[in-house]
């Protein structure tokens, strides 16, 4: 067994949920949930088929992110693994839930918007995601002033009454 770690490749503030699946269905089900929970909501998915052709398959609405995607995808190359990027102002907090409860969605790995880095393990049978690395390590806890700073950009941006 070898042991690969791939960096996702996407612009700074671009979100993205990393996930896997059990089904091709997931690329309409996945699609149809998005558009139902936030309409207009822009963005690029694409899933690793894990038998028969053993494809990427691929939906969404923005080119630039079905492109990321596809990029994406392939080079995690982990069966039945999918990559979802949001286009820009759509966030992970707002589909994620809808995005879980589709039925052939096993697990979610991460939805950030951070660094990435995927864990890979690689057989003769193929690839498989063992788990992210997301952003950086602690630097250290945060105090009174931090607090008062994480309440008040919460509320800032809505998220916080």
């Amino acid at each position: 067994m070898n042991l690969v770690s791939v960096k996702i490749e996407k612009p700074e503030d671009t979100n993205f949920i990393l996930g896997q699946s059990h089904f091709i269905k997931t690329v309409e089900d996945i699609h149809e949930a998005l558009v139902m929970a936030v309409p207009g909501i822009k963005f690029g998915l694409a899933f690793c088929e894990a038998s028969g052709k053993c494809l990427v398959r691929y939906t969404g609405n923005d080119p630039a992110l079905i492109e990321m995607a596809h990029k994406n995808a392939l080079a995690i190359g982990a069966g039945h693994s999918f990559i979802l990027f949001l286009g820009d102002g759509f966030f992970p907090i707002n589909v994620l839930n809808q995005v879980k409860m589709v039925p052939e969605v096993c697990r979610v790995f991460c939805a950030t918007a951070n660094p990435v880095e995927v864990i890979v393990a690689e057989t003769e049978l193929g690839r498989g995601i063992l788990g992210v690395i997301d952003g950086n390590a602690p630097l250290g806890i945060e105090g009174e002033e931090d607090i008062a700073w994480r309440r008040g950009f919460l509320r800032q941006i809505g998220y916080k009454l």
